[in-house]
Protein backbone atom coordinates (compact mmCIF):
# COMPACT_ATOMS: atom_id res chain seq x y z
CA UNK A 1 0.00 0.00 0.00
CA UNK A 2 0.83 3.74 -0.05
CA UNK A 3 3.50 4.79 2.91
CA UNK A 4 1.59 5.55 6.21
CA UNK A 5 3.32 6.60 9.26
CA UNK A 6 2.01 4.59 12.25
CA UNK A 7 1.24 7.89 13.43
CA UNK A 8 -1.12 8.50 10.46
CA UNK A 9 -2.30 5.04 11.08
CA UNK A 10 -3.42 5.51 14.28
CA UNK A 11 -5.01 8.52 13.68
CA UNK A 12 -7.01 6.89 10.49
CA UNK A 13 -8.04 4.06 12.70
CA UNK A 14 -8.58 5.96 15.89
CA UNK A 15 -6.10 3.31 17.75
CA UNK A 16 -3.39 4.12 20.54
CA UNK A 17 0.27 3.20 20.12
CA UNK A 18 1.95 0.91 22.32
CA UNK A 19 5.75 0.31 22.72
CA UNK A 20 6.05 2.05 19.24
CA UNK A 21 9.64 3.71 19.71
CA UNK A 22 9.17 5.80 16.57
CA UNK A 23 5.84 6.99 15.34
CA UNK A 24 7.37 8.04 12.65
CA UNK A 25 8.08 5.11 11.06
CA UNK A 26 6.30 4.18 7.73
CA UNK A 27 4.47 1.36 6.70
CA UNK A 28 5.65 0.23 3.04
CA UNK A 29 4.86 -3.47 2.56
CA UNK A 30 1.69 -5.54 2.30
CA UNK A 31 -1.15 -5.35 5.34
CA UNK A 32 -1.94 -9.01 5.73
CA UNK A 33 -4.06 -10.94 8.45
CA UNK A 34 -1.28 -14.68 8.01
CA UNK A 35 1.99 -14.27 10.45
CA UNK A 36 3.23 -16.44 7.65
CA UNK A 37 2.89 -14.04 4.84
CA UNK A 38 4.47 -10.99 6.24
CA UNK A 39 7.08 -8.81 4.61
CA UNK A 40 9.58 -6.47 5.86
CA UNK A 41 7.74 -3.36 5.98
CA UNK A 42 4.38 -4.36 6.45
CA UNK A 43 1.68 -4.67 8.87
CA UNK A 44 0.12 -7.68 10.85
CA UNK A 45 -3.48 -7.31 11.49
CA UNK A 46 -4.38 -9.15 14.57
CA UNK A 47 -7.72 -10.99 14.29
CA UNK A 48 -9.32 -13.25 17.35
CA UNK A 49 -10.79 -15.73 15.59
CA UNK A 50 -13.02 -19.17 16.92
CA UNK A 51 -10.12 -20.99 17.03
CA UNK A 52 -6.94 -19.06 16.04
CA UNK A 53 -5.99 -16.04 18.28
CA UNK A 54 -3.74 -13.75 15.76
CA UNK A 55 -2.48 -11.51 18.84
CA UNK A 56 -0.29 -15.24 19.46
CA UNK A 57 1.57 -14.54 16.61
CA UNK A 58 2.67 -10.78 16.88
CA UNK A 59 5.70 -11.42 17.92
CA UNK A 60 6.66 -13.45 15.40
CA UNK A 61 4.98 -10.88 12.81
CA UNK A 62 7.45 -8.74 14.04
CA UNK A 63 10.18 -10.42 14.21
CA UNK A 64 9.68 -11.36 10.11
CA UNK A 65 9.96 -8.02 9.62
CA UNK A 66 5.98 -6.48 10.43
CA UNK A 67 6.60 -2.33 11.17
CA UNK A 68 3.48 -3.05 13.42
CA UNK A 69 0.80 -4.64 14.49
CA UNK A 70 -2.95 -3.57 14.30
CA UNK A 71 -4.59 -5.72 17.60
CA UNK A 72 -7.17 -5.75 19.76
CA UNK A 73 -4.70 -5.63 23.00
CA UNK A 74 -1.12 -4.78 23.80
CA UNK A 75 0.98 -8.02 22.36
CA UNK A 76 4.21 -6.89 23.77
CA UNK A 77 5.77 -5.69 20.37
CA UNK A 78 4.54 -2.35 18.48
CA UNK A 79 0.91 -2.13 17.89
CA UNK A 80 -1.71 0.39 17.52
CA UNK A 81 -4.54 -0.88 19.83
CA UNK A 82 -8.28 -0.35 18.74
CA UNK A 83 -11.29 -1.27 20.07
CA UNK A 84 -12.86 -3.47 16.81
CA UNK A 85 -9.89 -4.60 15.01
CA UNK A 86 -12.47 -5.09 11.85
CA UNK A 87 -13.50 -1.63 11.64
CA UNK A 88 -9.97 -0.26 12.11
CA UNK A 89 -9.16 -2.05 9.17
CA UNK A 90 -12.20 -0.84 7.01
CA UNK A 91 -10.85 2.40 8.02
CA UNK A 92 -7.90 2.17 6.91
CA UNK A 93 -8.93 0.99 3.35
CA UNK A 94 -10.98 4.02 3.10
CA UNK A 95 -8.63 6.32 3.55
CA UNK A 96 -5.67 4.68 1.24
CA UNK A 97 -8.28 4.43 -1.62
CA UNK A 98 -9.44 8.03 -0.97
CA UNK A 99 -5.66 9.34 -1.12
CA UNK A 100 -5.00 6.72 -4.19
CA UNK A 101 -7.81 7.75 -6.35
CA UNK A 102 -7.81 4.76 -8.20
CA UNK A 103 -11.17 3.82 -9.78
CA UNK A 104 -12.78 1.32 -7.72
CA UNK A 105 -14.79 -1.48 -10.05
CA UNK A 106 -17.21 -3.80 -7.49
CA UNK A 107 -19.55 -6.51 -8.52
CA UNK A 108 -22.19 -8.61 -6.75
CA UNK A 109 -24.32 -10.70 -7.38
CA UNK A 110 -25.95 -14.44 -6.66
CA UNK A 111 -23.19 -16.93 -8.82
CA UNK A 112 -20.55 -16.54 -10.58
CA UNK A 113 -19.03 -13.37 -8.68
CA UNK A 114 -15.52 -15.19 -8.61
CA UNK A 115 -15.60 -15.96 -12.21
CA UNK A 116 -16.59 -12.53 -13.37
CA UNK A 117 -14.11 -10.80 -10.94
CA UNK A 118 -11.37 -12.51 -12.61
CA UNK A 119 -12.32 -11.96 -16.34
CA UNK A 120 -12.78 -8.15 -15.18
CA UNK A 121 -8.86 -8.17 -13.93
CA UNK A 122 -7.35 -9.83 -17.01
CA UNK A 123 -9.08 -7.40 -19.01
CA UNK A 124 -8.46 -4.33 -17.11
CA UNK A 125 -4.64 -5.15 -16.50
CA UNK A 126 -4.40 -4.99 -20.38
CA UNK A 127 -4.55 -1.06 -19.86
CA UNK A 128 -3.16 -0.26 -16.48
CA UNK A 129 -1.84 -1.87 -12.92
CA UNK A 130 -4.81 -3.65 -11.66
CA UNK A 131 -5.65 -5.19 -8.09
CA UNK A 132 -8.05 -7.77 -7.54
CA UNK A 133 -9.00 -10.37 -4.51
CA UNK A 134 -7.49 -13.82 -4.53
CA UNK A 135 -10.12 -16.48 -4.81
CA UNK A 136 -13.11 -14.68 -3.00
CA UNK A 137 -11.95 -12.51 -0.49
CA UNK A 138 -15.30 -10.74 -0.38
CA UNK A 139 -16.52 -9.68 3.45
CA UNK A 140 -15.67 -6.85 6.09
CA UNK A 141 -12.05 -8.01 6.35
CA UNK A 142 -11.15 -9.37 2.73
CA UNK A 143 -12.40 -6.49 0.48
CA UNK A 144 -10.03 -3.75 2.37
CA UNK A 145 -7.10 -6.44 2.80
CA UNK A 146 -7.69 -6.21 -1.09
CA UNK A 147 -8.15 -2.47 -0.83
CA UNK A 148 -4.49 -2.11 0.89
CA UNK A 149 -2.74 -3.99 -1.86
CA UNK A 150 -2.64 -1.09 -4.40
CA UNK A 151 -0.11 1.90 -4.50
CA UNK A 152 0.29 5.01 -6.36
CA UNK A 153 0.68 2.74 -9.36
CA UNK A 154 -2.75 1.13 -9.53
CA UNK A 155 -4.90 2.21 -12.37
CA UNK A 156 -8.17 -0.13 -11.56
CA UNK A 157 -8.89 -1.33 -8.12
CA UNK A 158 -11.54 -4.46 -8.96
CA UNK A 159 -13.41 -5.75 -5.83
CA UNK A 160 -15.73 -8.19 -5.25
CA UNK A 161 -18.75 -7.93 -3.08
CA UNK A 162 -20.51 -10.85 -0.87
CA UNK A 163 -23.54 -10.16 1.61
CA UNK A 164 -25.36 -12.92 4.42
CA UNK A 165 -28.08 -10.09 4.97
CA UNK A 166 -29.04 -6.42 4.02
CA UNK A 167 -26.68 -3.63 5.32
CA UNK A 168 -23.94 -5.69 4.07
CA UNK A 169 -23.09 -4.63 1.05
CA UNK A 170 -24.00 -0.78 1.28
CA UNK A 171 -21.21 -1.61 4.48
CA UNK A 172 -18.56 -2.67 1.98
CA UNK A 173 -19.23 0.33 -0.63
CA UNK A 174 -18.55 2.70 2.26
CA UNK A 175 -14.99 1.69 2.79
CA UNK A 176 -14.58 1.51 -0.91
CA UNK A 177 -16.81 3.69 -2.94
CA UNK A 178 -17.45 2.39 -6.22
CA UNK A 179 -17.32 4.40 -9.82
CA UNK A 180 -18.72 1.22 -11.72
CA UNK A 181 -21.31 -1.25 -9.71
CA UNK A 182 -21.55 -4.25 -11.55
CA UNK A 183 -24.95 -6.43 -10.08
CA UNK A 184 -24.77 -10.41 -12.06
CA UNK A 185 -28.24 -11.89 -10.91
CA UNK A 186 -30.33 -12.65 -8.25
CA UNK A 187 -30.37 -16.14 -6.79
CA UNK A 188 -31.22 -18.63 -4.28
CA UNK A 189 -27.11 -18.66 -2.29
CA UNK A 190 -28.30 -17.86 0.84
CA UNK A 191 -31.61 -17.72 0.17
CA UNK A 192 -32.04 -19.20 4.21
CA UNK A 193 -30.64 -16.45 5.61
CA UNK A 194 -32.36 -13.61 3.36
CA UNK A 195 -35.74 -15.63 3.53
CA UNK A 196 -36.48 -14.84 -0.40
CA UNK A 197 -35.01 -13.82 -3.35
CA UNK A 198 -36.81 -10.38 -3.04
CA UNK A 199 -34.38 -9.96 0.26
CA UNK A 200 -31.54 -10.93 -1.79
CA UNK A 201 -32.91 -8.50 -4.51
CA UNK A 202 -32.96 -5.84 -1.78
CA UNK A 203 -29.05 -6.89 -0.58
CA UNK A 204 -27.95 -6.72 -4.24
CA UNK A 205 -29.19 -3.23 -5.39
CA UNK A 206 -27.29 -1.76 -2.24
CA UNK A 207 -24.57 -1.68 -4.84
CA UNK A 208 -26.07 0.30 -7.36
CA UNK A 209 -28.02 2.81 -4.72
CA UNK A 210 -23.92 3.89 -3.41
CA UNK A 211 -22.63 4.62 -6.83
CA UNK A 212 -22.09 8.40 -7.68
CA UNK A 213 -24.47 10.25 -10.47
CA UNK A 214 -20.78 10.05 -12.69
CA UNK A 215 -21.01 6.50 -12.23
CA UNK A 216 -21.80 3.31 -13.98
CA UNK A 217 -24.72 0.76 -13.14
CA UNK A 218 -23.79 -2.20 -15.36
CA UNK A 219 -26.84 -4.91 -15.15
CA UNK A 220 -27.86 -7.81 -16.32
CA UNK A 221 -30.45 -7.38 -18.93
CA UNK A 222 -31.84 -11.32 -18.57
CA UNK A 223 -32.34 -11.45 -14.77
CA UNK A 224 -35.74 -8.62 -14.74
CA UNK A 225 -34.42 -8.52 -10.57
CA UNK A 226 -31.20 -6.83 -11.56
CA UNK A 227 -32.67 -4.80 -14.56
CA UNK A 228 -35.28 -3.41 -12.06
CA UNK A 229 -32.23 -2.23 -9.89
CA UNK A 230 -31.63 0.79 -12.29
CA UNK A 231 -34.68 2.53 -11.12
CA UNK A 232 -32.88 2.54 -7.52
CA UNK A 233 -29.32 3.98 -8.65
CA UNK A 234 -28.63 7.63 -9.99
CA UNK A 235 -25.69 6.34 -11.53
CA UNK A 236 -25.73 5.98 -15.86
CA UNK A 237 -26.87 2.27 -16.59
CA UNK A 238 -25.63 -0.16 -19.23
CA UNK A 239 -26.91 -3.23 -19.59
CA UNK A 240 -25.40 -6.84 -20.31
CA UNK A 241 -26.65 -9.80 -21.91
CA UNK A 242 -28.54 -11.76 -24.39
CA UNK A 243 -31.72 -9.88 -24.32
CA UNK A 244 -32.40 -7.23 -27.48
CA UNK A 245 -32.79 -4.24 -24.85
CA UNK A 246 -29.06 -5.39 -23.77
CA UNK A 247 -26.56 -2.44 -24.46
CA UNK A 248 -23.42 -5.31 -24.75
CA UNK A 249 -25.02 -8.53 -26.45
CA UNK A 250 -23.91 -12.08 -27.01
CA UNK A 251 -25.23 -13.54 -29.93
CA UNK A 252 -25.21 -16.65 -31.87
CA UNK A 253 -24.06 -18.41 -28.26
CA UNK A 254 -22.92 -22.04 -28.52
CA UNK A 255 -20.40 -24.50 -27.05
CA UNK A 256 -17.32 -26.40 -28.65
CA UNK A 257 -17.05 -29.83 -28.56
CA UNK A 258 -15.14 -29.27 -25.41
CA UNK A 259 -18.29 -27.58 -23.86
CA UNK A 260 -16.07 -24.10 -24.51
CA UNK A 261 -18.28 -21.19 -25.16
CA UNK A 262 -18.08 -19.26 -28.43
CA UNK A 263 -20.39 -16.21 -29.16
CA UNK A 264 -20.24 -12.66 -31.21
CA UNK A 265 -19.81 -9.89 -29.09
CA UNK A 266 -21.82 -6.87 -29.99
CA UNK A 267 -21.55 -3.71 -28.69
CA UNK A 268 -22.15 0.07 -29.67
CA UNK A 269 -18.86 0.30 -31.50
CA UNK A 270 -18.39 -3.05 -33.39
CA UNK A 271 -18.71 -6.52 -33.00
CA UNK A 272 -16.37 -9.30 -32.37
CA UNK A 273 -15.99 -13.18 -32.07
CA UNK A 274 -15.02 -14.75 -28.69
CA UNK A 275 -13.89 -18.28 -28.24
CA UNK A 276 -13.91 -19.07 -24.56
CA UNK A 277 -10.81 -21.66 -22.59
CA UNK A 278 -13.32 -21.65 -19.89
CA UNK A 279 -15.79 -24.03 -19.47
CA UNK A 280 -19.71 -23.94 -19.08
CA UNK A 281 -22.96 -21.73 -21.14
CA UNK A 282 -22.77 -19.77 -18.05
CA UNK A 283 -19.60 -18.11 -18.19
CA UNK A 284 -21.34 -16.11 -21.24
CA UNK A 285 -22.91 -13.81 -18.92
CA UNK A 286 -19.39 -13.38 -16.93
CA UNK A 287 -18.15 -12.87 -20.35
CA UNK A 288 -20.64 -9.77 -21.30
CA UNK A 289 -20.35 -8.64 -17.42
CA UNK A 290 -16.82 -7.79 -17.83
CA UNK A 291 -16.88 -6.78 -21.67
CA UNK A 292 -19.41 -4.21 -20.56
CA UNK A 293 -16.79 -2.95 -17.80
CA UNK A 294 -14.07 -3.06 -20.29
CA UNK A 295 -15.90 -1.02 -22.91
CA UNK A 296 -16.96 1.64 -20.52
CA UNK A 297 -13.00 2.13 -19.36
CA UNK A 298 -12.14 2.27 -23.42
CA UNK A 299 -11.20 -0.94 -24.63
CA UNK A 300 -11.39 -1.72 -28.20
CA UNK A 301 -14.09 -4.51 -28.63
CA UNK A 302 -11.63 -6.36 -30.84
CA UNK A 303 -9.30 -6.22 -28.51
CA UNK A 304 -12.06 -7.03 -25.49
CA UNK A 305 -12.82 -10.03 -27.65
CA UNK A 306 -8.96 -11.20 -27.37
CA UNK A 307 -8.83 -10.79 -23.56
CA UNK A 308 -11.75 -12.80 -23.37
CA UNK A 309 -10.80 -15.13 -25.64
CA UNK A 310 -7.33 -15.75 -23.74
CA UNK A 311 -8.78 -15.44 -20.12
CA UNK A 312 -8.29 -18.44 -17.72
CA UNK A 313 -9.59 -18.68 -14.20
CA UNK A 314 -7.43 -17.26 -11.73
CA UNK A 315 -9.19 -19.18 -8.84
CA UNK A 316 -9.15 -22.38 -7.35
CA UNK A 317 -11.46 -24.96 -7.85
CA UNK A 318 -14.00 -23.46 -10.47
CA UNK A 319 -14.21 -25.60 -13.50
CA UNK A 320 -10.74 -26.30 -13.25
CA UNK A 321 -10.20 -29.21 -15.75
CA UNK A 322 -7.91 -31.69 -15.76
CA UNK A 323 -7.26 -34.97 -17.92
CA UNK A 324 -5.54 -37.50 -16.44
CA UNK A 325 -2.80 -40.00 -18.16
CA UNK A 326 -5.30 -42.94 -18.86
CA UNK A 327 -7.92 -40.71 -20.59
CA UNK A 328 -10.40 -39.90 -17.48
CA UNK A 329 -10.94 -36.27 -16.90
CA UNK A 330 -11.95 -34.19 -13.62
CA UNK A 331 -13.63 -31.13 -13.69
CA UNK A 332 -12.94 -29.76 -9.87
CA UNK A 333 -15.79 -27.23 -9.30
CA UNK A 334 -15.96 -28.11 -5.92
CA UNK A 335 -15.22 -24.26 -4.12
CA UNK A 336 -19.34 -23.58 -3.91
CA UNK A 337 -22.94 -24.59 -4.84
CA UNK A 338 -25.79 -23.37 -5.24
CA UNK A 339 -29.61 -24.59 -7.40
CA UNK A 340 -27.96 -22.13 -10.10
CA UNK A 341 -24.46 -22.97 -10.45
CA UNK A 342 -25.33 -26.68 -9.92
CA UNK A 343 -27.62 -26.54 -13.00
CA UNK A 344 -24.69 -24.60 -15.13
CA UNK A 345 -22.25 -26.94 -13.94
CA UNK A 346 -23.88 -29.79 -14.88
CA UNK A 347 -25.15 -28.64 -18.53
CA UNK A 348 -21.35 -27.88 -19.08
CA UNK A 349 -20.47 -31.59 -17.69
CA UNK A 350 -22.73 -32.85 -20.55
CA UNK A 351 -21.73 -30.62 -23.20
CA UNK A 352 -18.15 -31.76 -22.60
CA UNK A 353 -19.06 -35.52 -22.03
CA UNK A 354 -20.98 -35.51 -25.68
CA UNK A 355 -17.56 -36.42 -27.41
CA UNK A 356 -16.57 -39.06 -24.72
CA UNK A 357 -20.18 -40.66 -24.73
CA UNK A 358 -19.89 -41.18 -28.31
CA UNK A 359 -16.65 -42.90 -27.83
CA UNK A 360 -17.74 -45.08 -25.25
CA UNK A 361 -17.29 -42.74 -22.40
CA UNK A 362 -19.98 -41.99 -19.35
CA UNK A 363 -20.48 -38.61 -17.63
CA UNK A 364 -20.06 -38.93 -13.58
CA UNK A 365 -21.85 -36.13 -11.54
CA UNK A 366 -20.20 -36.46 -7.46
CA UNK A 367 -22.17 -33.85 -5.89
CA UNK A 368 -22.66 -32.72 -2.46
CA UNK A 369 -24.82 -30.57 0.08
CA UNK A 370 -25.98 -27.06 -1.25
CA UNK A 371 -25.84 -25.22 1.68
CA UNK A 372 -27.90 -22.15 3.58
CA UNK A 373 -31.08 -23.18 1.11
CA UNK A 374 -33.06 -22.70 4.42
CA UNK A 375 -36.36 -23.62 3.86
CA UNK A 376 -36.42 -24.80 0.07
CA UNK A 377 -33.66 -27.12 0.54
CA UNK A 378 -35.62 -30.07 -0.17
CA UNK A 379 -36.79 -29.37 -3.12
CA UNK A 380 -33.62 -27.73 -4.31
CA UNK A 381 -31.33 -30.73 -3.82
CA UNK A 382 -34.43 -32.62 -5.27
CA UNK A 383 -34.75 -30.83 -8.65
CA UNK A 384 -30.38 -31.40 -8.88
CA UNK A 385 -31.47 -34.61 -8.74
CA UNK A 386 -34.25 -34.95 -11.41
CA UNK A 387 -32.16 -32.49 -13.74
CA UNK A 388 -29.09 -35.04 -13.26
CA UNK A 389 -31.70 -37.67 -15.22
CA UNK A 390 -33.09 -34.96 -17.64
CA UNK A 391 -29.83 -34.24 -18.97
CA UNK A 392 -28.87 -38.19 -18.94
CA UNK A 393 -25.93 -37.97 -17.03
CA UNK A 394 -24.65 -41.00 -16.97
CA UNK A 395 -23.91 -41.32 -13.41
CA UNK A 396 -24.72 -39.61 -9.95
CA UNK A 397 -22.26 -40.42 -6.94
CA UNK A 398 -24.36 -38.30 -3.76
CA UNK A 399 -22.29 -37.72 -1.30
CA UNK A 400 -23.01 -36.83 2.48
CA UNK A 401 -26.18 -36.78 4.82
CA UNK A 402 -29.48 -35.69 4.35
CA UNK A 403 -29.45 -33.10 1.72
CA UNK A 404 -27.48 -36.35 -0.56
CA UNK A 405 -30.12 -38.51 0.32
CA UNK A 406 -32.68 -35.71 -1.59
CA UNK A 407 -30.35 -35.38 -4.07
CA UNK A 408 -30.13 -39.66 -4.80
CA UNK A 409 -34.08 -39.29 -3.85
CA UNK A 410 -34.49 -37.16 -6.74
CA UNK A 411 -32.56 -38.60 -9.53
CA UNK A 412 -34.50 -42.38 -8.71
CA UNK A 413 -37.66 -40.50 -8.54
CA UNK A 414 -37.32 -39.26 -11.65
CA UNK A 415 -36.50 -42.62 -13.42
CA UNK A 416 -33.16 -43.07 -12.52
CA UNK A 417 -32.40 -47.36 -12.62
CA UNK A 418 -30.07 -49.44 -11.00
CA UNK A 419 -27.18 -48.41 -10.38
CA UNK A 420 -27.10 -44.49 -12.24
CA UNK A 421 -27.34 -42.99 -8.71
CA UNK A 422 -25.67 -44.11 -5.98
CA UNK A 423 -25.49 -42.54 -2.30
CA UNK A 424 -23.07 -42.05 0.00
CA UNK A 425 -21.74 -41.47 3.34
CA UNK A 426 -18.52 -39.67 2.73
CA UNK A 427 -15.94 -38.39 0.20
CA UNK A 428 -13.62 -41.43 0.74
CA UNK A 429 -16.38 -44.11 0.02
CA UNK A 430 -16.93 -41.51 -2.55
CA UNK A 431 -13.05 -42.33 -4.26
CA UNK A 432 -13.37 -46.10 -2.94
CA UNK A 433 -16.28 -46.10 -5.63
CA UNK A 434 -14.68 -43.55 -8.24
CA UNK A 435 -11.63 -45.96 -8.28
CA UNK A 436 -12.94 -48.96 -9.33
CA UNK A 437 -15.35 -47.99 -11.41
CA UNK A 438 -13.82 -45.31 -13.74
CA UNK A 439 -12.22 -46.16 -16.81
CA UNK A 440 -10.58 -43.83 -19.65
CA UNK A 441 -12.71 -41.43 -21.21
CA UNK A 442 -15.14 -41.15 -18.21
CA UNK A 443 -15.95 -37.15 -17.69
CA UNK A 444 -16.17 -36.10 -13.76
CA UNK A 445 -17.81 -33.60 -12.39
CA UNK A 446 -17.04 -33.07 -8.58
CA UNK A 447 -19.05 -29.69 -6.85
CA UNK A 448 -21.12 -29.29 -3.41
CA UNK A 449 -20.60 -26.14 -1.01
CA UNK A 450 -17.37 -25.25 0.32
CA UNK A 451 -18.13 -26.71 3.58
CA UNK A 452 -18.69 -30.02 2.42
CA UNK A 453 -15.03 -30.16 1.31
CA UNK A 454 -15.30 -32.41 -1.92
CA UNK A 455 -12.22 -30.76 -3.21
CA UNK A 456 -10.88 -34.12 -1.53
CA UNK A 457 -12.47 -36.28 -3.93
CA UNK A 458 -10.81 -34.45 -6.78
CA UNK A 459 -7.66 -34.22 -5.01
CA UNK A 460 -7.58 -38.10 -4.65
CA UNK A 461 -8.81 -38.73 -8.16
CA UNK A 462 -5.79 -36.58 -9.64
CA UNK A 463 -2.80 -37.06 -7.55
CA UNK A 464 0.32 -36.72 -9.42
CA UNK A 465 -1.47 -35.51 -12.54
CA UNK A 466 -1.04 -32.24 -14.54
CA UNK A 467 -3.83 -28.91 -14.73
CA UNK A 468 -5.70 -28.77 -18.20
CA UNK A 469 -7.87 -26.16 -16.46
CA UNK A 470 -9.27 -23.51 -18.21
CA UNK A 471 -6.07 -21.35 -19.48
CA UNK A 472 -5.37 -24.61 -21.67
CA UNK A 473 -2.20 -24.67 -20.70
CA UNK A 474 -0.35 -27.81 -18.20
CA UNK A 475 0.96 -27.50 -15.33
CA UNK A 476 2.20 -29.72 -12.30
CA UNK A 477 0.52 -30.73 -9.49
Amino acid sequence: MISLSLAEIASIVGGQMHDIPDAGRTVTGPVVMDSRQVRPGGLFVAFAGERVDGHDFAAGAFEAGAVAVLAARPVGVPAIVVDDVVAALGALARAVVERLGTKVVALTGSAGKTSTKDLIAQLLQRHGPTVWPEGNLNNEIGLPLTALRADAETRHLVLEMGARGVGHIRYLTELTPPEIGVVLNVGTAHIGEFGGREQIAVAKGELVEALPAHGIAVLNADDPYVSAMASRTKARTVLFGEAENADIRAENVRLTDLGQPAFTLRTPSGCSDVTMRLYGEHHVSNALAAAAVAHELGMPVDEIATALSEAGTLSRWRMEVTERADGVTVVNDAYNANPESMRAALRALVAMGAAAKAKGGRTWAVLGEMAELGEDSLAEHDAVGRLVVRLNVSKLVAVGGREAAWLDMGAKNEGSWGEESVHVSDARAAVDLLRSELRPGDVVLVKASRSVGLERVAAALLDGESVIGAEGGAASR
